[in-house]
């Protein structure tokens, strides 16, 4: 009997060391600054680490970069492309990076990382996308499915930061 308490409390600990290292949300527990992007289509900004704190903004825009400056349990003090600062719940944060497309005029997306490369289509600056990867002063951009190489200097959410992979 007491073999089977070692053996069902062993499994017990082993269990609980699985849920923690698989947990999505551990993903987001690295060195700070790093880059996340908002989760869903509404997410609230609130003026400290809970939910009793007031909403200060009320994000309309899934795949919003954000960088995270500050980690206090399950919140992530957060800046948004317009220089705003607030607290956003963890689950509420997509580790995987996007950026936005900034500056005047439409941004030429290439198909290759070259200025002299296919143009491929123009984006509006506002629009946000998936940031693959970049090289030098090109950045990878998908949106919506269409990717192309953009001028690193179009785009807000390309610069490396410590804690990023």
């Amino acid at each position: 009997m007491m073999g089977f308490r070692v053996f069902a409390v062993f499994g017990l600990c082993l269990l609980l060391a699985v849920t923690i290292v698989c947990d999505p949300a551990h993903a987001q527990d690295r060195e700070v600054p790093y880059w996340a992007s908002l989760r869903y289509d509404e997410v609230r900004m609130r003026v400290g680490p809970s939910e009793e704190y007031p909403i200060e903004w009320v994000y309309r825009r899934k795949g919003l970069p954000v960088k995270v400056v500050r980690v206090r349990e399950g919140w992530r003090f957060v800046e948004d492309p317009e220089g705003a600062q607030g607290w956003i719940a963890r689950s509420q944060l997509d580790p995987e990076r996007g950026a936005l497309v900034t500056g005047e005029g439409l941004a030429d997306l290439r198909a290759e990382p070259a200025a002299a490369s296919t143009l491929r289509w123009r984006a509006e600056p506002g629009v946000v996308g998936k940031l693959k990867g970049c090289r030098d002063s090109w950045c990878e951009l998908d949106i919506g499915g269409r990717t192309g190489w953009i001028a690193r200097e179009r785009l807000w959410g390309e610069e490396d930061l410590p804690g990023d992979e």
